[in-house]
C-alpha cells in the first residue's frame, strides 16, 4: 500500500503546557497531514477524515524536538481508506546543556500511534487505488 513520511520541528509556538510540553493534538494534526497527502496520492483528493478508532501517545514530546510522522493505507474499500500512523522523535532539544543543544537519536522514540478512516466520495476520485 502507499506510505507517506513528514518531518516536522516542534516550536515554542507549540507547546502548550509547562515545560515546553507539546499538546498532544498536534501530532494528530501531522497525523491529518500525513492523510491528506495519501488521499491526493492514491485518489487525487483530498478526502475527509472520519474518526480514529485508536490514539496512544507513548511519549513526550518538547519545544526544538524534531517529529517524523508517517502513514500507509492498510485497506481500500469502495470510498474508505483505513490508514495507520506512527510518531517517532527522531531529534531531541536538550536544554539540560544548553538553550540550543540538540542531538540525533540513535534510536528514535515511538511518542503516538493510531489509527483511523478517511473517505474519499466516488465523485472525487480521480486515480484507481
Amino acid at each position: 500500500m502507499k506510505k507517506v513520511v513528514i518531518r516536522v520541528r516542534m516550536s515554542l509556538h507549540d507547546a502548550h503546557y509547562g515545560g515546553n510540553l507539546v499538546d498532544g493534538a498536534k501530532i494528530l494534526q501531522l497525523f491529518g497531514d500525513v492523510a491528506t497527502e495519501l488521499l491526493i496520492r492514491n485518489d487525487g483528493d483530498e478526502g475527509l477524515f472520519r474518526a480514529y478508532d485508536n490514539v496512544e501517545f507513548l511519549a513526550p514530546v518538547y519545544a526544538g524536538d524534531y517529529i517524523e510522522a508517517t502513514g500507509e493505507i492498510v485497506h481500500v474499500g469502495r470510498t474508505s481508506r483505513k490508514i495507520i500512523f506512527e510518531a517517532k522523535k527522531v531529534i531531541q532539544a536538550r536544554s539540560d546543556i544548553s538553550d540550543s543543544a540538540a542531538e540525533v537519536l540513535e534510536d528514535p522514540v515511538v511518542v503516538c500511534r493510531a489509527s483511523g478512516t478517511c473517505v474519499v466520495p466516488l465523485n472525487k476520485q480521480r486515480k484507481g487505488g
